[in-house]
């Protein structure tokens, strides 16, 4: 018996993976987090699969559902939105299996911030602009933040930031980050990304607050950086006909021939 972890993906059906649809369709139990899995991807499971809502439940209760399952031999898939990597509360239920001496696997999906920068069509990453993502939190009931992690600290290095769990504290998070982005620095809110409702809202760190509707919040995530407004950025080397990679190599007569070889 198995409990494979899976990453459902930011909302879309489609969004998938087709090793988290196998699994799923391999399984005898499935156990979802129904606030957030679309009952589409619920499809895949097995005809007479036992399904369970793991929304209403606590730790303990899903450990309970996973016992049962073990002692009978079948296969659970435990889904998760978007990725396993971030915010999922895997950890948790992995060192409880440990501990069981219940195997399990991870199957990764797509996260939610590659979610909003699709529907966005934009790179979070551009030359000379931004060449990191931060993926952050203000503190919640759930979880605090270490002392470490702050806002302030993530905002002076000028990268871009994908904040989540964080809509309902907006004027904190803009309170935060102005001394560090300006004013005029581009926020975009995306709520439900990739979902049939998906809202996008635009603006900067000056008029988010005005610009933002009613009803969006939970699954909101908040974008800030400079690389989501520039048209006006570097071309990056990968391209550039005189670069000299593995599987472009220059002639003896180009200028970086000396170079030697590269891959990025």
């Amino acid at each position: 018996m198995t409990v494979h972890f899976i990453g459902a993906g930011p909302g879309s059906p489609d969004l998938l993976t087709l090793r988290g649809r196998d699994l799923i369709g391999a399984s005898q139990v499935c156990l979802y987090a129904g606030s957030l899995i679309p009952e589409a991807v619920l499809a895949h499971c097995p005809p007479g699969a036992r399904i369970v809502n793991s929304a209403p439940l606590d730790l303990d209760a899903i450990m309970a559902e996973i016992r049962t399952a073990d002692a009978a031999g079948h296969d659970v898939a435990r889904l998760h939105s978007g990725d396993l990597s971030v915010w999922s509360a895997m950890g948790e239920q992995i060192r409880r299996l440990e501990a069981l001496g219940i195997a399990y696997t991870v199957t990764p999906g797509v996260p939610s911030f590659a979610a909003a920068a699709a529907a966005l069509g934009a790179e979070l990453t551009l030359p000379g602009v931004a060449q990191s993502v931060v993926l952050t939190r203000i503190s919640g009931r759930a979880s605090a933040m270490p002392p470490g992690e702050t806002l302030a600290g993530f905002g002076a290095t000028g990268a871009t930031l994908a904040l989540h769990l964080s809509i309902q504290n907006l004027a904190r998070v803009v309170a935060e980050l102005l001394p560090h982005y300006g004013a005029d620095c581009p926020v975009v809110v995306v709520w439900r990304a990739s979902w049939p409702d998906q809202r996008i809202i635009r603006a900067t760190l000056a008029t988010i607050e005005a610009q933002m509707c009613e009803g969006i919040e939970r699954t909101a995530l908040i974008l800030v950086g400079r690389a989501l407004g520039a048209g006006d950025f570097a071309e990056s080397r990968l391209y550039a006909p005189d670069y000299d990679r593995r599987y472009r190599p220059q002639s003896a007569e180009s200028p970086w021939a000396e170079w030697g070889p590269g891959d990025d």
